[in-house]
Parts: C-alpha cells; sequence; structure tokens
C-alpha cells in the first residue's frame, strides 16, 4: 500500500477507500472512494502521479505534487471494463498521467485537453470533448490538500466540457469559466446528461 493510500484510509476509512485491481501501469495505481454524497459517490483518483515533481511557474509553488480524480454518480458501473461509456475514465486517467510526466510539463487550475484532433465525444452519452481541470468543489471538504512525509499533495477535478465553453473559457479566462459552471449548479460530479451552460449563440463578447 502507498502512503497516499494510507492517509486516505486516515481520511475516509478501511470500509471507504479500496486499490482498483489489475492496474494498467507499475507505477500508477488508481484508488476507489466511497462517498454518501448525491446518493452516493465514488472518487476514482491516481495513486502515484504524486511521485513526479511537476516544473510549475513560480507562483504554484506548493502545487508540484498532484493526483487527478473523477467524480463519479451512483450509477456508473466501474465494474464493467468492456463498457465504453464507463471504462473511459480509467483509461483517460492513465493517458493524462503518462503525459504529464513523459511531456515533463504540469497540469494546473483551469488547463484544458481536448479528448483528440479532431476533438471527440467521450462517449456514445458524453457528449463532451475537452477536460477542464479544476480544484474539488462538490468535494472541497473531503479532498483538501494531503501532507505525506516528504510532501503536499493536491488533487485536480477532471469536468468535462463542450466545445462551446471550451471556447469561453479561452476568451474569458479561468475565473469566469469557474462562475458561470457555477451558476448553473456544474460540478466535477459527472453527468451524461448536461447540456452547455452556454447560450446558442454566445460569441467572445459574452452576449
Amino acid at each position: 500500500m502507498s502512503e497516499l493510500f494510507d492517509s486516505l484510509v486516515q481520511r475516509f476509512g478501511a470500509d471507504a477507500v479500496k486499490q482498483l485491481s489489475e492496474p494498467q501501469d507499475d507505477k500508477l495505481g488508481l484508488i476507489t472512494i466511497q462517498l454518501p454524497l448525491r446518493n452516493d459517490i465514488t472518487v476514482l483518483l491516481t495513486d502515484g502521479l504524486s511521485s513526479y515533481l511537476m516544473p510549475v511557474l513560480p507562483k504554484h509553488k506548493g502545487q508540484e505534487h498532484i493526483e487527478l480524480y473523477f467524480c463519479l454518480p451512483a450509477y456508473w458501473d466501474l465494474s464493467d471494463a468492456e463498457n465504453p461509456r464507463m471504462n473511459w475514465v480509467i483509461n483517460w486517467l492513465y493517458r493524462l498521467s503518462k503525459h504529464v510526466v513523459e511531456k515533463q510539463t504540469w497540469f494546473g487550475l483551469g488547463h484544458t485537453i481536448p479528448t483528440g484532433n479532431p476533438i471527440v465525444p467521450l462517449s456514445e452519452t458524453m457528449k463532451q470533448s475537452y477536460f477542464f481541470m479544476n480544484r474539488p468543489i462538490l468535494l472541497k471538504e473531503h479532498l483538501y490538500p494531503i501532507e505525506l512525509a516528504d510532501k503536499t499533495v493536491n488533487f485536480l477535478a477532471l469536468t468535462p466540457i463542450f466545445e462551446d465553453e471550451f471556447d469561453y473559457k479561452i476568451g474569458k479566462g479561468t475565473e469566469k469559466m469557474q462562475k458561470k459552471l457555477a451558476h448553473h449548479g456544474v460540478d466535477e460530479l459527472l453527468d451524461d446528461y448536461r447540456s452547455t451552460v452556454l447560450k446558442s449563440k454566445w460569441r467572445f463578447s459574452g452576449k
């Protein structure tokens, strides 16, 4: 068991925290945390990404170590490993973790990642095509930073967003994007059924 896993067990209890079986990478595992929120949710987060020291800008000192996570609703079935409507969250956690380490880059608040070039929906039901990296919102009181022996681990939520929302973020900036999502009640909890928070005629003017 990792030091992060043990710390999460101390925070949430042994019954709530489990390691996902059969990891795809011997340097990166995945952890699930069961929380009794909104008819029960599952947090799926990386375990091992924080061993990588990200080359952050000076103004982001203290955020060099992260773990990424998805917040899954009660209907999400991680055991359905062959179902592309379910398994993409696992695949993307490995993919993004591999990217940041191999490219010797960093992830932080407000960063956006496309699903490809050209962009494609995440699944048949999840039509969003970008990830917006944000601090915990729904899980603010749960996934606050963890102090380990040699580092502070911060958690970044992966929130799927639509192409027009991505355009809004690029045009208006991270803070306004956060406010726009919050105004419409959008947090990190995945939602196959949500639509864009923007009006269809939105342009960079904000109209």
